[in-house]
């Protein structure tokens, strides 16, 4: 199984940065990918960014198009999710999740973080 640990967020103005971490640990699998989950108080947890650990795919919500990279770093078993440009808007508990590849056919996040909180003031 994957334990998956969060670390990253914070508190910044609008227009700074953050670099979100994700250290994955546990058993090898022939299948792996991360997400990128947010949600804010009130609101639906929604998509935001994922990665395929073999091949180095990745997708974006539109969102965050131009302004977050998210990466990965084989070495240390670990994504990344640079956030540029950060608006009020971004503003939510931000989790990393991990596909192992349970479901062949579709996208199925087993594995949650614990979130980390970004905030972002005007």
């Amino acid at each position: 199984q994957v334990q998956l640990v969060e670390s990253g967020g914070g508190s910044v103005q609008a227009g700074d940065s953050l670099r979100l971490s994700c250290a994955a640990s546990g058993r090898t699998f022939s299948r792996f990918a991360m997400g990128w989950f947010r949600q804010a108080p009130g609101k639906e947890r929604e998509f935001v960014a994922a990665i395929d650990w073999g091949n180095g795919n990745t997708d974006y919500a539109d969102s965050v198009k131009g302004r977050f990279t998210i990466s990965r770093d084989y070495a240390k078993n670990t994504g990344y999710l640079q956030m540029n440009n950060l608006k009020p808007e971004d503003t939510a508990v931000y989790y990393c999740a991990a596909d192992v590849g349970r479901i062949p056919t579709q996208t199925a996040y087993d594995y949650w973080g614990q979130g980390t909180q970004v905030s972002v003031s005007s």
